[in-house]
C-alpha cells in the first residue's frame, strides 16, 4: 500500500500515527539581524542564529522562499541532519544569544522545534518563532511554553485571500495570534501588501482595528511585495500603499508602525508613541539604541516601551 504525505510534504499517516519525515533535517542557516524576522522591539542590534527545515502548511503563491518551503525531504538534496544539542552548540560558537525558527514554516517541525527550544531555555538561550500562524490551539500551547517571541505572519484580511492566494484560511490565523498575546508572550506582525489582492483601504483599515482590539502596542510591519513564484503578474507594491497603510494603522490609533521593503530609516526606526522621541535609529540593518533606558523608558518622558531589551 502506497503511503502518502499530507499537504505539509513532511508527514506520513502509517497505520493511524503521524510520523515526521524532517526531524533534525536542516535546509538553511545563517546568523541574522535579529529585526531582519522582523522583530524590532525584541532585543534590538542583536544577531540570531536562524535555521528552517523544508515543506509548509500552506501554499502562498507569493512564497518567497519557495525553494525549500515548497518542496518535500525527498525533492531537496541538501538537507544535513543536527540533534537539538549540536544546534544549540552551534549557535553558541557563533557568538549567539537565540535560536529563530524561519525561513520556512516552524510548525511543521514541531517535535524538533520543541526538543530544541527546551534545550536553549536550559542552555541561558532565547527561542523566536517566525510563523504563518496556521497550526491548532493544543500544539501551539505546547510550543509557546518554550518559545520567547513570536513574529506572526497576517497575509491579508479576508477568508477569500487566504483561500485563493495561500490555501487556508484566515480564522486560525487570527486565533493564534491572539492566543499567543493572551500568554504574555512578545507578539509582532508582518502584512505583505500585494497590489490589488490585500490593499484596499477598507481590508487594512479591518487588520489594524483588528490588532488594536488586542493591544495598541503591538509592533507592526506593513511590507511591500516583489513579484514572485507564482505571482509574477503583480507589480511591486507602490510605496504610496505602504505609506497609505502606515497613515491608515496609525489613525486607527497603532503605536508602533514599520515599512518594510521601503528602505526609508523614519518608517524604520523607532520613536515614543508620548513625546515622539526617537528610541532606535535604524538604517537599512545597522541598528543603534539612542533614546532609551536600561529598563526600556524612553529617556525623555519615561514612557514604559513596549521591548525587551
Amino acid at each position: 500500500m502506497m503511503v502518502k504525505t499530507g499537504v505539509c510534504r513532511v508527514r506520513k499517516n502509517i497505520g493511524g500515527k503521524l510520523y515526521t519525515l524532517i526531524y533534525g533535517s536542516v535546509s538553511s542557516m545563517a546568523i541574522d539581524p535579529i529585526e531582519k524576522k522582523p522583530l524590532f522591539h525584541y532585543k534590538p542590534a542583536s544577531r540570531i542564529f536562524s535555521v528552517s527545515t523544508v515543506g509548509c502548511n500552506l501554499r502562498c503563491k507569493h512564497c518567497q522562499n519557495w525553494e525549500i518551503s515548497q518542496v518535500g525531504p525527498e525533492n531537496f538534496s541538501h538537507l544535513r541532519d543536527f540533534k537539538p544539542k549540536e544546534l544549540i552548540k552551534l549557535a553558541k560558537a557563533h557568538g549567539s544569544e537565540g535560536i529563530a525558527f524561519t525561513y520556512n514554516e516552524p510548525t511543521i517541525w514541531h517535535e524538533y522545534t520543541l526538543d530544541v527550544a527546551k534545550l536553549a531555555k536550559k542552555s541561558k538561550m532565547y527561542s523566536v518563532y517566525v510563523t504563518n500562524g496556521y497550526i491548532n490551539e493544543e500544539p501551539l500551547l505546547e510550543i509557546a511554553e518554550h518559545i520567547d517571541a513570536f513574529n506572526i505572519d497576517i497575509k491579508g484580511f479576508t477568508d477569500e485571500f487566504y483561500m485563493k492566494i495561500a490555501g487556508g484560511r484566515l480564522a486560525p490565523v487570527l486565533r493564534s495570534a491572539e492566543l499567543v498575546h493572551s500568554l504574555g508572550k512578545h507578539l509582532e506582525l508582518t502584512y505583505l501588501i500585494i497590489p490589488g489582492l490585500n490593499d484596499s483601504e477598507e481590508e487594512l483599515r479591518k487588520f489594524a482595528e483588528w490588532v488594536l482590539s488586542l493591544s495598541a502596542d503591538i509592533p507592526v510591519h506593513f511590507s511591500r511585495f516583489y513579484p514572485t513564484y507564482k505571482l509574477t503578474d503583480r507589480p511591486e507594491t507602490p510605496i504610496k500603499t505602504v505609506h497609505k497603510a502606515y497613515k491608515i494603522a496609525k489613525k486607527v490609533g497603532l503605536e508602533y508602525v514599520y515599512l518594510g521593503n521601503t528602505w526609508e530609516p523614519e518608517y524604520e526606526s523607532t520613536y515614543c508613541p508620548k513625546c515622539g522621541n526617537l528610541l532606535i535609529e535604524r538604517v537599512y540593518y545597522n541598528t543603534k539604541i539612542v533614546g532609551l533606558t536600561d529598563d526600556g523608558h524612553c529617556k525623555k518622558c519615561g514612557t514604559k516601551i513596549n521591548i525587551v531589551l
